[in-house]
C-alpha cells in the first residue's frame, strides 16, 4: 500500500490527523509538520479533495544519506521518475537544505535536476524542460544533517488555495490554517459565527464550506496527480460525485462578518459568492466598538491585526481596548477565539483567557486564545 504524508502548519498536527482519521485514511506516523497515512490512490484524492488542513499531499519515494555532489546524482537515479510524466511535460525542483555538508540549495536542486532529466534522455533520447510556475511534476528535496527525503507533490498548487479567494485584505489568513483554527475551537458546525473583524471573510467562508459538507479542494481547477500517466480518472470522478452528493443546499443558520472597509467588504462578499456559501453569510459594515450580537448565542472568531510594522502598535492599543470591552459588555455568554501575533496588543483586552494553542500563522508564532463571556 502506497505511504503519502499531509503537511500543514506548525501547531495544526493532531487536527490534521483527526481529519485523516475521519477520512477513512489509515494514519501510520506523524511529524512537526506533517501526518504520514497508508493508502491506495484513490485515497490520495480524496485527501487532497478534502483535507481542509493539509498544505500539500507529497508521494515520499527516497530516502538516503548524500555528502557529496556525485552521491547525491546517483541516489536519485534509484527512482524511476520517467514513469509519471511523459518527457515533453515540464519539471521543477523544490529544495530545502540544513545542517548539510552540500549548504547551496540551489545547487541541490540543480544536482536533483540533472539526475532526473538524464534519466529521461537516456530513455527517451529527449529530456523535460524545467517550469517553476506550473509544472507537471513538482519534486520535493529535504536534507538535514546530510539525509536526504525526496517526494513527488501529488496537490499542485498548495491546498490552501481553494480557488475562491481573489483578493485579500492586507494581511490574509491561508485557508487551510483558518480551517484548523475552527477545528482547534471544537466548533459544532451547527450553530452561528461571528467574525468582528472579517477582512476577505476567510474565517466565515471555511466555516459556511464546514457546516454545508462542501469539499474545500471542489472548486479548484486542478491538483498535481490530473498530470501523471498513473492517473485515474474514473476513481477521481468516483470521488468528486461522492463529495457533490453530500453536499448541503441550505442551513437553519447564518454566518456574520463585520469590517469598516467597504472595499474589503464587497471582497468578502465575492469569495463567498465563488466558494457557493454566499447565501449563508451576512456582511455588514461595522467598527468592532460598535458590534452587537446579531443572534441570542453563537461563537466568536477574530484574527485582529498584530501592528508588525514599525508604529503600528500604539495605533491599535485602542482596537484591541474596544475588542474587549465590545465582548465584555455585549456578548455575554459568549465563547470567543482571538489570534494574537502580539503579546503586548493582547494585553489591552483586559480579558483573562481560559484556553491558549500555539500555531505558526506563517513565520509568526501566534497563540489562539479562548475567552469565556461570563
Amino acid at each position: 500500500m502506497p505511504q503519502f504524508f499531509a503537511s500543514t502548519a506548525r501547531g495544526l498536527v493532531e487536527p490534521l490527523e483527526k481529519e485523516l482519521k475521519d477520512l477513512g485514511l489509515k494514519v501510520t506516523d506523524k511529524y512537526i509538520g506533517g501526518v504520514f497515512f497508508e493508502s491506495n490512490w484513490e485515497g490520495c484524492y480524496k485527501a487532497n479533495l478534502h483535507s481542509r488542513l493539509a498544505s500539500r499531499i507529497l508521494k515520499p519515494v527516497l530516502d538516503f544519506t548524500a555528502y557529496q555532489p556525485e552521491e547525491l546524482y546517483t541516489q536519485i537515479l534509484r527512482h524511476d521518475f520517467t514513469k509519471y510524466i511523459k518527457p515533453t511535460q515540464t519539471i521543477s525542483i523544490d529544495a530545502s537544505v540544513s545542517e548539510s555538508k552540500m549548504r547551496d540549495q540551489r545547487f541541490v536542486a540543480m544536482k536533483v535536476k540533472d539526475a532526473i532529466v538524464d534519466q529521461f534522455r537516456e530513455k527517451f533520447g529527449v529530456r523535460p524542460d524545467v517550469d517553476n510556475e506550473n509544472p507537471s511534476l513538482r519534486i520535493h528535496v529535504r536534507a538535514i544533517k546530510n539525509q536526504f527525503n525526496v517526494a513527488i507533490d501529488t496537490s499542485g498548487d498548495s491546498l490552501f488555495k481553494r480557488g475562491y479567494r481573489k483578493e485579500v485584505g492586507e494581511a490574509p489568513l491561508k485557508e487551510n490554517l483558518a480551517a484548523g483554527l475552527l477545528k482547534v475551537t471544537e466548533w459544532d458546525g451547527q450553530s452561528p459565527l461571528v467574525d468582528f473583524m472579517c477582512g476577505s471573510g476567510t474565517f466565515l467562508i471555511e466555516a459556511a464550506m464546514m457546516a454545508m459538507n462542501i469539499a474545500p479542494g471542489i472548486n479548484r481547477k486542478r491538483f498535481g496527480f490530473q498530470n501523471w500517466l498513473n492517473y485515474e480518472e474514473a476513481a477521481w470522478e468516483k470521488v468528486v460525485q461522492e463529495a457533490m452528493d453530500a453536499e448541503k443546499e441550505e442551513l437553519p443558520f447564518k454566518f456574520y462578518g463585520y469590517d469598516i472597509d467597504n472595499r474589503v467588504l464587497k471582497n468578502a462578499k465575492d469569495n463567498a459568492k465563488r466558494a457557493g456559501v454566499d447565501q449563508v453569510i451576512e456582511f455588514k459594515k461595522e467598527a468592532v466598538a460598535t458590534v452587537e450580537p446579531p443572534v441570542e448565542k453563537g461563537m466568536i472568531v477574530v484574527n485582529p491585526p498584530y501592528g508588525a510594522r514599525i508604529g503600528d502598535e500604539d495605533n491599535l492599543r485602542d482596537v484591541y481596548r474596544d475588542l474587549g470591552f465590545t465582548l465584555k459588555h455585549r456578548f455575554k455568554g459568549w465563547d470567543a477565539w482571538i489570534l494574537s501575533g502580539n503579546k503586548e496588543l493582547i494585553a489591552d483586552l483586559k480579558l483573562k483567557s481560559t484556553r491558549k494553542h500555539f500555531v505558526f500563522n506563517g513565520n509568526i508564532e501566534c497563540r489562539f486564545l479562548k475567552y469565556s463571556m461570563f
